[in-house]
């Protein structure tokens, strides 16, 4: 392991949890501090996956002309890797341009679905779901909602059917399932979005499937971030997309 790793995640860990217990501090709802600090983040974050959007719609705009030079020169491997470099100079394109500001953001939102998730270990220190159980008995209960939609956000939506009769669950379950059936969507949709290759749209639409189960066995404060995180991106993704139609149209 790299010496002093450990402690760097231990860091952002401690600094996302207490970044979450003061947005709770203002606002009383560990659900909508949750929708709050991940808002924050993103917004924190808006050049760099501008950037990131950009240049992945510029790859989709070339992947044609990129499939040409392939098959051209798929007997001539070195002439092929001259002429691909030649041809994102060209273009002023770089094929890692994407790669970049999603490495810069990983580690942060790494960090919320860290802290938000189902805990490593009863002592886990960086567990939403640990610190609220740490709280009085009394203080529980108004810090597991989310409004007056979400009885405790630290149940997952499989939880909520366990022991239970399929109908006497269904009712208080129901926000749940609708929290898995956004958080699929929410996969689904930007990758629907960025891409027009039916091979990628029908592996996006896999991934969705899977996620469906991810979303299941996920406490509900996973799925709210998740969810404002993708909402987020999905009209960030739209509007650049549009204004970077309205720039090469003209």
């Amino acid at each position: 392991m790299i010496p002093g790793w450990a402690q760097l995640w231990a860091a952002i860990y401690t600094s996302v949890l207490q970044l979450l217990n003061c947005f709770y501090s203002w606002i009383g709802d560990y659900g909508v501090a949750i929708i709050a600090l991940t808002a924050a983040m993103r917004i924190l974050m808006i050049p760099l996956t501008v950037k990131q959007t950009k240049s992945m719609q510029e790859m989709q705009e070339i992947q044609p002309k990129l499939k040409a030079l392939q098959e051209k020169y798929k007997n001539n491997k070195e002439k092929l890797q001259e002429e691909t470099l030649k041809f994102y100079q060209e273009n002023k394109v770089n094929p890692f341009g994407g790669c970049l500001p999603l490495l810069i953001q990983m580690p942060v939102f790494i960090a919320l679905f860290r802290v938000l998730g189902t805990p490593k270990s009863p002592k886990d220190p960086w567990s939403l779901i640990n610190y609220i159980k740490a709280l009085p008995a009394a203080s529980q209960a108004a810090a597991k909602h989310f409004l007056f939609i979400i009885s405790d956000i630290t149940q997952s939506p499989q939880a909520m059917f366990a022991g239970k009769s399929f109908l006497s669950a269904i009712v208080p379950a129901l926000p749940y399932l609708i929290l898995v059936i956004l958080f699929g969507v929410s996969v689904w949709l930007p990758q629907y979005m960025l891409t027009k290759d039916p091979q990628q749209r029908r592996m996006g639409s896999y991934m969705a499937l899977f996620m469906l189960y991810i979303g299941w066995i996920s406490p509900a404060g996973v799925l709210l971030y998740w969810i404002t995180s993708s909402a987020w991106q999905i009209g960030q993704q739209w509007l650049i997309m549009r204004g970077y139609g309205k720039g090469s149209a003209a």
